[in-house]
């Protein structure tokens, strides 16, 4: 994680981390005032959270979510990299934009402290058009959705049975996703984990047409979760494994074992308090899941 020591005023302080003196402006601000969460306290859990988000951060193409007052204030997506920037602060160019390149504690910290309170990273590499995982997205319409462990659990059982191993995971707002890390080596498109996404909704439509929609309008949905499986594309988004979120839990994406999902967890029990310890405790849970091979499925499949 590297070195990583501070000194501040009520306004101003510097970080001295990996060797990179980083100025801290209004470390005392408050960014989850009713979880007490000041910059200073959120840069200090970025650190310890580091490890782990970098790992699906590093070579993406980054989108940040800033919130220069705090989680319940006026934010704004980040897409092209702010300026000045830092030395040690790396780009990637994709379609015009000009995205910063998380790949260090400093970085990251840099972006903490432009109150960049969300990351969503690409599911392609930087220079690739190949998924480096699949996702599948369960957006409920109610907030909060009593349900949303039920459906996440279905989910799981759907891919279970066609031999698809996956990790659940809050989005750590109101949502599931469904995340399976796939083998590079195999070089799968995005066209090609649609198709298995788009039998896995309309399966699960079909049998259980009380709790899932394939409706992409929200006014159309009524009180249905809706199973995106569209999101996953190139040039597209997701929160990141352990980023935070802009709640009022001040929660963080938090993958899942199987057996908290049928126990109907709460997303929002895991956040920025906790959730370090947690990660101590059972390691990253996407990390120990191997490589799926979607080969017989997809030979199955109809190409369209």
């Amino acid at each position: 994680m590297g070195s990583y020591t501070k000194k501040h005023t009520a306004t101003k302080g510097t970080v001295i981390i990996e060797g990179h003196e980083l100025t801290v402006t209004n470390p005392d601000k408050p960014l989850w005032p009713e979880q007490g969460i000041t910059k200073a306290m959120y840069l200090e859990k970025l650190a310890q959270l580091s490890p782990y988000l970098l790992t699906y951060c590093r070579d993406r193409y980054l989108t940040t979510i800033r919130y220069p007052h705090g989680w319940n204030d006026k934010s704004f997506y980040q897409k092209n990299a702010p300026e000045p920037l830092p030395s040690f602060v790396h780009t990637a160019e994709l379609d015009g934009i000009r995205y910063v390149h998380l790949d260090s504690l400093p970085t990251l910290l840099w972006l903490g402290n432009l109150a960049a309170l969300e990351f969503h990273p690409s599911f392609h590499r930087i220079g690739s058009d190949k998924p480096v995982e699949w996702l599948i997205d369960i957006d409920p319409s109610l907030d909060p959705e009593p349900r949303i462990m039920e459906a996440a659990g279905i989910l799981g059982e759907i891919l279970d049975r066609m031999n698809i191993r996956s990790v659940p995971k809050t989005s750590g707002a109101t949502g599931v996703q469904i995340y399976v890390p796939i083998a590079a080596e195999r070089g799968y498109t995005f066209e090609e984990l649609r198709r298995i996404g788009s039998f896995v909704a309309r399966y699960a439509v079909q049998k259980h047409p009380r709790l899932f929609t394939i409706e992409r309008l929200k006014k159309d949905r009524g009180t249905l979760i809706y199973i995106d499986y569209l999101q996953h594309w190139y040039g597209k988004t997701l929160s990141a494994p352990y980023t935070p979120r802009a709640r009022q839990a001040a929660s963080v994406s938090t993958p899942l074992t199987w057996d908290e999902v049928a126990l109907g967890c709460d997303p929002r029990e895991f956040n920025l308090l906790n959730v370090i310890a947690r990660i101590r405790q059972k390691g990253d849970l996407i990390a120990a899941l191997p490589p799926q091979n979607l080969d017989p499925v997809l030979s199955f499949l109809p190409d369209s």
